[in-house]
């Protein structure tokens, strides 16, 4: 198991704590239902100051009161209108474990 204060893999699935609203509950994703993870820079504009919930209604921020101190985001697809933004402490070594189960990480913008 690799442990993040907010973000934890294990052998079987993606854990989010933190993620519901309003309990703080953890969201638990097994690997294969997620199709892909874009990495992105994280800016006022990409959801930065956010510290819980969504201003779009399609990406979902788990409660992280250090995300303003961040650069970097990982938007979780699932398939899914909505889809979890993570913000971790150590981007490289949430995608390389990400990627090391079989789950795809891209870098930059989506291709529409």
């Amino acid at each position: 198991m690799d442990d993040d204060d907010l973000l934890v893999c294990t052998d079987t699935e993606f854990v989010i704590r933190r993620s519901y609203f309003p309990l703080g509950s953890a969201k638990r994703i097994p690997y294969a239902r997620i199709r892909s993870v874009r990495w992105v820079p994280l800016t006022p504009l990409t959801g930065g100051l956010r510290i819980w919930g969504s201003g779009d209604f399609v990406h979902w921020f788990p409660l992280d009161g250090s995300r303003p101190r961040k650069q970097v985001a990982l938007i979780v697809d699932l398939g899914r209108r909505v889809k979890p933004v993570v913000t971790p402490a150590d981007p490289e070594r949430l995608a390389d474990r990400l990627t090391a189960h079989g789950v795809e990480v891209r870098r930059g913008a989506p291709t529409h």
